[in-house]
């Protein structure tokens, strides 16, 4: 109701109303707020806290999976020659291999034709045969009677053929390539003429086998041989087809035993191993338990674990700041669900399970420091891995492992209407009170203000009447006979 206030009096209303209205509001104000900020932070927290114990669930889960122990790994001595990678089922254990010949898809140069696009085809049909199968037919008519328009033709039909146009001194080639590799899989090309005539006979682009590049090793000076140099320059001046690669299978031993395959990537050959070839050369495979996998699992254990105890330490700690300051206080100072998932947590880890050689955490090198968090010794947990592989697996999966045991445990406080879900709705159901007590303040702050300027107002106007009525009767008096003003 804020207005032209103050004129019979000459007092300032709106301040003065304004400064009650505060004096009022804010003692509540400020508990509200207090409130809101400490709720506030606390579902922060425990937010956070959910995210930790969440990380610590995954890794547990990785290290209760059975088929992290059975992983292997397979190891080449020379990546350039050959990589492998291998499956639970395959046997430890060293392979010697010995590759004598990569396998490689068919590649040829058609015969050279006058270049331009104007330069017509006659009409007809064009086959592509890789091997004994035919790939891909192209009707060549009038739409497509050029060497772009057959390109294009091959590559829309697609059947394992891709084709383009190399322009070289002796003209343009179309280009085809096979994706299929191995021993017969080369590309031939046969044609039928429809209608004689245009400026290329499609007869021109058929190819039974052709030129093939010289072999470098049937000339006995090698690269350097003028008989090998004048081959290739042949070769190369040569304006009929040419297979720029022949198809051919790869070629290898395993441990002496002879292995072909129409693939680089060779599976089946040894169980549970899937070989990629990169190069002729040798190489020892060899296929070993995933010690490092199991390893790393357990160190991300351990550091999801210490991020836990850490975020815990720092959300319930109370730090003194000087002697006139009050503590700072961590937002989960004091709360009984969080003292209790680290008693239950730490009961697990102590916990003594078997009779084997790992029977604690500390068989494995992880030991407890002063604020709970976990230190691994890397040199103790190798030596465990190594020498009682299925120890360690049997400490860690089954109902009865730790990674099971621990996982329960947890699981009452991330579950939904879990421990966790239940603390995060009771502070939500806080803040919402505290909206609804500041609307509340709002709605009586802005009727006191209302009854204050209401009653500020009426006072207002009572002196100015007052005031009014003192300045008439002085003016009576002066004027009064025989009355002597003081002005005088």
């Amino acid at each position: 109701m804020a207005g032209i206030t103050g004129i019979g009096s000459g007092m300032n209303i709106d301040s003065m109303v304004t400064a009650m209205v505060t004096a009022e509001q804010t003692p509540k104000q400020n508990q509200l707020k207090t409130l809101e900020n400490k709720t506030t932070t606390q579902l922060t927290s425990l937010g956070q806290l959910k995210g930790a114990i969440s990380s610590l669930q995954t890794a547990l889960a990785e290290l209760n999976s059975p088929s992290k122990f059975l992983a292997r790994t397979a190891g080449s001595s020379d990546t350039k020659v050959l990589t492998a990678t291998a499956s639970q089922s395959a046997p430890a254990g060293a392979y010697q291999l010995n590759v004598t010949q990569l396998a490689a898809s068919s590649k040829v140069a058609l015969a050279a034709v006058p270049s331009g696009d104007d330069k017509k085809l006659s009409t007809g049909t064009l086959t592509i045969n890789v091997g004994s199968t035919k790939a891909v037919e192209v009707k060549v008519d009038s739409t497509n009677n050029t060497l772009a328009g057959v390109r294009d033709a091959i590559n829309k039909a697609g059947g394992g053929v891709t084709a383009s146009i190399v322009t070289d001194n002796q003209g343009s080639r179309l280009v085809l390539a096979s994706s299929k590799a191995g021993d017969g899989n080369d590309i031939t090309v046969a044609t039928t003429v429809d209608v004689a005539g245009g400026d290329i006979s499609l007869e021109e682009l058929e190819f039974s086998g052709g030129l093939t590049p010289p072999n470098v090793d049937d000339y006995s000076g090698g690269a350097a041989s003028d008989d090998y140099k004048a081959a290739l320059q042949a070769f190369n001046d040569s304006a009929d087809g040419k297979a720029i690669t022949k198809a051919q299978s790869a070629k290898l031993t395993i441990d002496g035993l002879s292995i072909t395959r129409d693939s680089n990537s060779i599976t089946g050959a040894i169980d549970g191993l899937s070989i990629d070839l990169k190069s002729v050369g040798s190489s020892t495979l060899t296929v070993a338990k995933d010690e490092a996998g199991v390893k790393a699992n357990i160190q991300k254990f351990a550091d999801a674990y210490n991020t836990l105890i850490s975020f815990i330490n720092t959300e319930t700690k109370v730090t003194v700041v000087n002697d006139t300051s009050a503590p700072v206080a961590g937002a989960l100072v004091g709360d009984s669900s969080v003292r209790s998932l680290v008693n239950t947590v730490r009961n697990e880890l102590v916990a003594v399970q078997g009779e084997g050689t790992v029977r604690v955490l500390a068989d494995l090198g992880l030991t407890s420091q002063k604020d709970g968090t976990l230190s691994v010794d890397s040199t103790k947990l190798d030596k465990a891995v190594k020498s009682d592989f299925e120890g360690v697996a049997a400490y860690f999966t089954g109902d009865k492992g730790l990674a099971a045991r621990l996982g329960d445990k947890l699981k009452v406080y991330t579950v939904g209407d879990g421990i966790l879900e239940q603390r995060t709705d009771a502070l939500q159901a806080t803040l919402d009170k505290v909206d609804k007590q500041n609307e509340d303040l709002a709605t009586r702050m802005a009727a006191l203000s209302e009854r204050l300027y209401k009653q500020f107002n009426a006072m207002d106007a009572l002196v100015g009447q007052l005031k009014s009525t003192s300045d008439s009767l002085t003016s009576l008096f002066d004027n009064m006979p025989g009355f002597v003003s003081s002005k005088d």
